[in-house]
């Protein structure tokens, strides 16, 4: 495809020692070219592919030197996009950069949209639409798990994995078509019928597998909102500082200190969790207060895990209790807090209490106990054979649906042939699973939703 040369800054705005304005396109090295002058008067446009080059940004308007720079050239096809990229780096300021850019646009680049890079790279065939992605995902990732599962899918491993579905799917079709129109033997149908059953259970199969790591997956991509829940005073904003190892909530001896909602992102033995240091919850007179109690109460509802807070030093309350109560069903960790204190607190009702859900002792002050929560929380979510590291996660919520929906087309299919449904309704039913498929990878997705994807993505990449 033939697509107009765009440039933008691929690097952060703010002072550091590079910033990179990237071009892409047809006209990438003439345009860079143009307002280059290398040493010894050596020109872009004659420079060999994949080389970097040293010289200044010259504005040809006034023949003002802009910048110092290094210049690097990649000829098309071997490059991201697969058009000719040119990557100007200059000095790490946000004037100097901003000037190059505003020079590359002034003598014929466009401004490229956010993720226009990545999506050229879709649209020229170089990567596929999971691919394509997984490179935000890469961006985004807030541990090495994370990291990991995002470098698997660009590397193409979930590519390979749905494109052979689907190969699987339409070499059954055109089997079944060629035993309809050509039959050869008296029991064709009876074989039309053991062929599509046996094809279909397989990738209904396959898809199993892919759906059982979706939510670990998922967990790596957008991290688990944790709500640290708990009456005033036992020590959740204490948890939140030990997590994060940072003192980033006020911690004091006077109940109702937190009155709003802190976030704070952490990672706890390669699961990313959202952490969320809430009001304590009780009744409380306080206007402000009040409002922040009632975040809090939303806030539990919407939270993957709750950590809940209790007092050592204290006997269990009616608002305990109730606490218990309100998570009941969700994923809860149990955490009694200050054992540096004398016990007062029942630990056998706590347990009880609990339900089979961990609870661990902490004594936050002396810094005991963290490393058993930390535990905690990745045992409750990463046990078993999803730590493996052969399996092809799943993370992208727009893949699990889409995954859900090609697995209920498949059952529809197998329903049909145990039925005795007609073969050309079975074929509509394992047809419409090959197009579900392929949305995953672009090959079956309409253009509005390409945009949208890219749209997500920042400026220059």
């Amino acid at each position: 495809m033939d697509f107009d040369t765009i440039a933008a800054i691929s690097t952060p705005m703010g002072e550091g020692a590079i910033a990179i304005v990237r071009l892409s396109g047809n006209e990438a090295v003439s345009i860079a070219d143009h307002i280059f002058k290398g040493v010894g008067g050596k020109r872009l446009k004659d420079v060999p592919s994949h080389t970097i080059h040293y010289g200044h940004i010259i504005d040809p308007a006034n023949g003002q030197t802009v910048e110092e720079v290094m210049v690097a050239v990649m000829r098309a096809p071997k490059t991201f996009t697969r058009e000719d990229v040119v990557e100007i780096n200059c000095h790490g300021g946000l004037i100097s950069v901003n000037r190059v850019l505003q020079l590359v646009l002034t003598n014929g680049a466009r401004l490229a949209e956010p993720g226009e890079f990545t999506k050229r790279a879709f649209l020229n065939g170089r990567i596929d639409l999971s691919q394509a992605e997984a490179v935000i995902d890469l961006i985004r990732a807030k541990t090495d798990r994370a990291m990991n599962v995002a470098l698997s899918q660009m590397e193409g491993r979930l590519s390979n994995m749905i494109r052979h579905l689907r190969q699987t799917i339409l070499e059954t079709l055109a089997h079944v078509e060629v035993n309809i129109d050509y039959p050869e033997y008296d029991d064709v149908e009876e074989m039309t019928h053991q062929l599509l059953m046996e094809k279909a259970k397989y990738v209904r199969e396959q898809i199993d597998r892919l759906l059982q790591t979706a939510q670990q997956g998922k967990i790596l991509r957008e991290g688990l909102a944790t709500v640290i829940i708990g009456r005033p005073n036992v020590g959740k904003s204490s948890l939140l500082n030990s997590l994060v190892h940072e003192n980033k909530a006020i911690v004091t001896d006077i109940p109702g200190t937190t009155r709003d909602v802190i976030e704070e992102y952490v990672n706890v033995r390669g699961v990313p969790l959202k952490l969320i240091d809430t009001a304590g919850i009780r009744e409380t007179e306080d206007i402000v207060e009040r409002i922040g109690v009632e975040r809090s109460r939303q806030m539990v509802k919407e939270a993957d895990l709750i950590l809940l807070v209790l007092n050592f030093n204290e006997e269990l309350t009616k608002e305990d209790e109730e606490l218990f109560e309100t998570v009941k069903g969700m994923d809860v960790i149990v955490i009694v807090n200050k054992t540096d204190l004398p016990q007062k607190i029942d630990m056998e009702r706590v347990i009880q209490l609990a339900n089979g859900h961990p609870v661990v002792t902490t004594s936050l002050l002396e810094e005991r106990g963290i490393e058993e929560l930390e535990e905690a929380i990745s045992q409750l979510f990463f046990t078993g054979a999803v730590e493996a590291s052969d399996l092809t996660y799943v993370s992208n919520s727009r893949h699990i649906a889409l995954l859900h929906q090609a697995k209920k087309a498949v059952e529809e299919a197998i329903s049909g042939i145990e039925t005795g449904i007609p073969i050309d309704i079975v074929q509509i039913d394992l047809t419409r699973a090959w197009e579900l498929l392929g949305e995953i990878i672009g090959d079956t997705i309409h253009e509005s939703l390409i945009d949208q994807l890219f749209s997500q993505f920042c400026l220059g990449k």
